[in-house]
This record gives structure tokens, sequence and C-alpha cells, in this order.
């Protein structure tokens, strides 16, 4: 998504008062990076956790250990507490998460391409999962844009009052 996609997103928590934070796994940092290029959004981003390594998902965002135990890091509820944990964290009305395999190899036994993103606002914490394809690059950059999307998805529900507290996307 590039920086003018994401300038909708800041202007709308810009207008809305609220604020945002990112969670991130296999984008690195790619979606906070997109969102900090928007002039003015250091009135409503208010930081980013790359937690790249599994156990800092349990220690710096929340996620039971337990679950990482269980379903590893790629699961689609690792996604969701992990957006959970950083908009807890940080102070955020919103928090975003990326999680998945960029490649070049399987990981957890989950292919190549898979990602689950998640969204957490006020009304609930929404996800989808995502099986793309393409080099790491690629990968990573359609990640970044996915959780970007289902953000914007989000607060244009939550402005039009459609969305059910929780409902999943």
């Amino acid at each position: 998504m590039p920086t003018t996609q994401c300038e909708p997103i800041v202007t709308a928590l810009i207008a809305r008062g609220q604020t945002l934070a990112t969670a991130e796994s296999l984008t690195g940092g790619l979606v906070a990076t997109m969102l900090t290029a928007v002039p003015g959004v250091s009135a409503v981003f208010r930081g980013a956790v790359v937690a790249y390594a599994t156990d800092l998902k349990a220690s710096l965002l929340g996620v039971d250990p337990d679950h990482l135990a269980r379903h590893g890091a790629v699961d689609r509820q690792t996604a969701r507490a992990m957006a959970e944990g950083v908009r807890a964290s940080c102070g955020s009305d919103w928090g975003v998460a990326t999680t998945g395999v960029a490649g070049p190899d399987p990981q957890e036994g989950k292919p190549v391409g898979l990602v689950h993103v998640a969204v957490s606002g006020p009304a609930g914490t929404v996800d989808r999962t995502l099986q793309l394809s393409g080099s790491r690059k690629q990968i990573r950059a359609h990640a970044a844009r996915g959780v970007l999307e289902l953000l914007s998805e989000e607060l244009q529900l939550a402005r039009t009052g459609e969305q059910q507290p929780g409902e999943n996307s």
C-alpha cells in the first residue's frame, strides 16, 4: 500500500481523535514504516512492536505461551492476541498485527505465503487469513497491505456503525 493509500487511515484516525499501534512479525516493521511516512501521523501513531521471535510475542505482546506452544506463531488466534496485546501495551484505540511465513522455507509446518492479520479496535477484534504467493519481499509487502486494508475496512464500518462487536471478517 503506497503512502498515499495510508493517508485516509491517518486522516480518519485524526478526525476521530483515535490512536494506532502495530505488532509485526513477518513484516518486520514494514506496516509502521508505511504509516509513519504519512505527514501528520505523529498525532495518532503510538508505536510499534516488532516481535519476530516467538518468545517475544508472549513477553512483549501478552500472547499466551501455552497457545504458542500448541499452535505456534503462525496462527489466526496468535495474530488476534498480538493486535490486542499491542493495543493494550501502547494504550492505543486500535492495534494491528501480522504473523505468517514469508519464506523461503515453511515454518512450523505452515506453508510459505500463509499469513494471518488482525485488527483490534473499540468494537472488538477481527482477523483475516491470507494465502499469498511470490518472493519473500512480495509476500511481506502484500501482508502489510492486507492488514492496512483490513484496518481501513474496520474504520469504515465503525464510521457507518455497521460492525457488531467482535465480528470476524
